[in-house]
């Protein structure tokens, strides 16, 4: 070997050196970018551990090396403990997922923001809603003739009137339609026609799988065939869904309405229901999906890939 070609090969072994070291010397070894797992972090019903029961519903999603908090359950103190419990660090999150506004699924933000002030945080947004708001300055009449210290802002408003959330300085992203907010994640936007919560706006979250789409809910107030039909306009082999169903007061013919949609008409693979779910709507649905129903309390881990277990 000359010594131009020995030369020539040290640089080039020096520059493969360098460029493996770019490529791994960034990356973060807390992701894991095959973990794919649903861990329910909030809920009223589960196996006797160190978590804490109670009304509400939070899960921390786990796919593609991403890490998602869908919602923040009812109360910050007992997130806090759950959250240790599992050896969960909420001060890294990719992202959050607010599902709407109700209590017992924003409760736990004030512990959220204490360790992760600036997460960025999808919520529904709603008009004055307790996430923030804005409006067009448009939206309300004016009268040229007033003198300008009778009139809103002197007779000159902004374009845009922004509106204080609950929350101040939290990043809130606000949704009103289905957005794509990752590669293969996707916000499921609906608001509810139901009488209790008419209006009410209802973020899911929806991402892509080689098995098919997974989607989590919330409470499921616009209906949850509504939002797996419209999940399904993404991508029609609904794989798993997780969450609240929303039936805890259906009568049985409702209930049986909901679960026949979900197994024959959707072809919902595999089910794990909880919060608002409801007792009898578990039955049923364990009825009518058997093995493809899986557990869901307090501090379950489902994963994801191949087959949920």
């Amino acid at each position: 070997m000359t010594v131009e070609s020995w030369v020539a090969s040290c640089s080039a072994a020096f520059l493969l050196f360098i460029g493996y070291t770019a490529n791994t010397s960034g990356t973060d070894a807390r992701i894991d970018p095959a973990k794919a797992q649903i861990t329910v972090l909030y809920d009223a019903f589960g196996q006797a551990s160190a978590m804490q029961k109670d009304w509400g519903y939070a899960a921390l999603v786990e796919y593609g090396g991403k890490r998602i908090l869908f919602d923040t359950g009812n109360n910050p103190d007992i997130l806090a403990q759950n959250a240790k419990a599992k050896d969960i660090d909420l001060s890294k999150l990719d992202f959050v997922v607010m599902s709407h506004r109700h209590g017992d699924h924003m409760g736990g933000l004030a512990y959220l923001l204490k360790v992760n002030p600036k997460v960025t945080i999808y919520a529904p947004k709603e008009g004055f809603g307790i996430y923030g708001a804005d409006l067009a300055s448009g939206f309300y009449r004016k009268d040229p003739s007033l003198p300008p210290e009778q009139r809103y802002y002197n007779g000159a408003p902004p374009e845009v009137m922004r509106f204080g959330s609950a929350w101040p300085g939290a990043n809130f992203q606000l949704v009103d339609k289905n957005t794509e907010i990752a590669p293969n994640f996707h916000l499921i936007t609906l608001v509810s026609d139901k009488p209790g919560t008419l209006e009410l706006r209802e973020l899911s979250l929806a991402f892509s799988t080689p098995e098919g789409m997974v989607i989590v809910v919330g409470c499921s107030h616009p209906g949850i065939d509504r939002i797996v039909e419209s999940a399904s306009a993404i991508n029609p082999r609904i794989h798993f869904i997780a969450g609240g169903f929303h039936l805890v007061v259906a009568s049985d013919p409702d209930i049986e309405k909901i679960v026949t949609a979900l197994h024959d008409r959707f072809k919902v693979e595999y089910i794990a229901p909880g919060h608002c779910t409801g007792e009898p709507a578990f039955t049923a649905l364990k009825r009518a999906f058997g093995d493809h129903y899986l557990y869901a309390g307090l501090g379950t881990t489902l994963t994801l890939n191949p087959a949920p277990r």
